[in-house]
C-alpha cells in the first residue's frame, strides 16, 4: 500500500513551472502584440488567449494534487484516453485546413490540437501496459502492441502534417519502453522501420526537402529556405550580453515568422540576451532535476515511468525546440514548452505536470531508492 501526502507535492518544480508560465505570458505578449494590433486590433488578443489556457491548465493541476486516488491508473481512463485520442487524431483530418495543415479540432467555435493530448495518452498507456506485462515484456507478441499502438498514433500524426511531434511520439515510447526492460535488439527493427516510415514522409513534400536542405545549407538561400533560422539567428545575436530590453524586439516586427509560437525563444533571446537564454535553459534543467528525482523516488515502476515520460517530453522538446531556433536542427513546428503560444500545448503540458505532482506525493518502501 502507498500512503500519500496531502499536498506534500513537490514544492520546487511547482514554482518552476509558474514561472516559465509567467514568463510564456509576458513574451506571447510581447512577441505578439504587434500583430495582434494590426490583426485583431487589440494588442493583447494572444495574451488573453494564453492566460485562459494557463487558467484552465492550472486548475487540471490542483484537481490532480488534490484527489486521492491515481484514478488514471485505470484501465477503463488509460485505453479510453487512448482511443479518444486516435478519434480525435482521425477527426482531424476531416477538419477544415488551417494553414495547409489539420492538426486541430473545432468545436463551437473552440480549437483544440489532439497531437498534445497524445503526449499524454501514449505516456499512461505505456506505462500501465509495461508494468502489466512485466512477465513476459520481451516477447514478440506482447511488443507487437505498443508497436502497433505508436504506428497508428504517429502515421496519424504525420498525416495532419506534424513531423516534429511525430518524432517526439517516436522517441518517447522508445525511451519509456527501455526504462520498462525492453531489451536493446527489439529497438534496432523498430528503429529501421520508423527511419524508413520518417524518410518516406519527409520526400512528399518539397516544402519539407527545402527545410532540410536550408538546414544545411541555410546561408546560401537566406530569402528561401534560410529565411527563418537566419533571423533568428540574427534575433538571437543581437541580444548580446543583456538583450535590447522587455518589449524592445525588432524581430518581431513581422520580420521572424512565428514569433509568438515556435520561434518565442529568439524573442526571448533577443529581448534579455544571453543570460536571459541562459536563465530559461536553466529553468528547464531544474525541471529536468526535480522530474528524475520525483521519479527515483515514485514507490511503484507504474509511477516511475509516468513521472520519466512526463519529465522527458517537456523537457526533449524544449531541447528540439531550441536547437531549432539556434540553427542545429531543421525547422519541424515544435513550440517550447510552457513559453509558446498555443492553448491546447499549455493545459496539455500543465495537465502532464498535475500528474507529476501528483506522483511525487506518493509515498511507499523507499528502501533502496536513490536520492538526488
Amino acid at each position: 500500500m502507498n500512503a500519500r501526502r496531502r499536498f506534500g507535492f513537490d514544492v520546487p518544480l511547482l514554482a518552476v513551472t509558474l514561472l516559465l508560465v509567467v514568463l510564456g505570458v509576458f513574451f506571447v505578449f510581447s512577441s505578439s502584440s504587434f500583430m495582434a494590433r494590426e490583426k485583431y486590433d487589440q494588442s493583447f488578443h494572444f495574451m488573453a488567449q494564453q492566460v485562459v489556457g494557463a487558467a484552465a491548465g492550472l486548475v487540471l493541476i490542483a484537481f490532480l494534487v488534490s484527489v486521492k486516488k491515481s484514478f488514471f491508473l485505470q484501465p477503463a481512463f488509460v485505453y479510453g484516453l487512448l482511443g479518444l485520442t486516435v478519434f480525435l487524431l482521425m477527426l482531424c483530418l476531416a477538419m477544415p485546413t488551417v494553414a495547409r495543415t489539420n492538426r486541430w479540432v473545432s468545436l463551437m467555435g473552440i480549437r483544440f490540437q489532439p497531437s498534445e493530448l497524445a503526449k499524454i495518452s501514449l505516456i499512461l498507456f505505456l506505462a500501465t501496459y509495461i508494468e502489466s506485462k512485466k512477465d513476459k515484456l520481451n516477447e514478440k507478441k506482447t511488443l507487437a502492441v505498443p508497436l502497433i499502438v505508436l504506428i497508428v498514433t504517429v502515421v496519424l500524426v504525420l498525416l495532419e502534417p506534424d513531423f516534429g511531434t511525430a518524432v517526439l511520439l517516436a522517441v518517447l515510447a522508445a525511451m519509456m519502453l527501455y526504462i520498462g526492460g525492453v531489451k536493446v535488439r527489439y529497438f534496432a527493427g523498430a528503429g529501421v522501420l520508423f527511419a524508413a516510415l520518417f524518410g518516406f514522409y519527409l520526400f512528399q513534400a518539397d516544402y519539407r526537402v527545402e527545410r532540410l536542405q536550408g538546414f544545411f545549407s541555410a546561408q546560401k538561400d537566406v530569402l528561401g529556405s534560410g529565411y527563418q533560422v537566419d533571423q533568428s539567428k540574427l534575433a538571437l545575436g543581437s541580444g548580446g550580453l543583456v538583450g535590447a530590453g522587455l518589449g524592445q524586439s525588432s524581430q518581431k516586427l513581422y520580420f521572424l515568422p512565428f514569433a509568438h509560437t515556435d520561434f518565442i525563444f529568439a524573442i526571448l533571446g533577443e529581448e534579455t540576451g544571453l543570460l536571459g537564454t541562459l536563465f530559461t535553459l536553466g529553468l528547464y534543467l531544474f525541471f529536468l532535476w526535480r522530474g528524475v528525482k520525483i521519479a527515483l523516488a515514485a514507490p511503484n515502476p507504474t509511477y516511475k515511468m509516468i513521472a520519466a515520460g512526463v519529465t522527458l517530453a517537456v523537457v526533449a522538446q524544449a531541447l528540439m525546440n531550441m536547437s531549432i531556433v539556434l540553427g542545429l536542427g531543421p525547422a519541424k513546428g515544435t513550440p517550447l514548452p510552457l513559453l509558446s503560444y498555443g492553448r491546447s500545448s499549455l493545459i496539455c503540458t500543465l495537465a502532464a505536470i498535475g500528474l507529476l505532482l501528483h506522483i511525487s506525493q506518493k509515498k511507499g518502501d523507499t528502501g533502496g531508492t536513490v536520492r538526488i
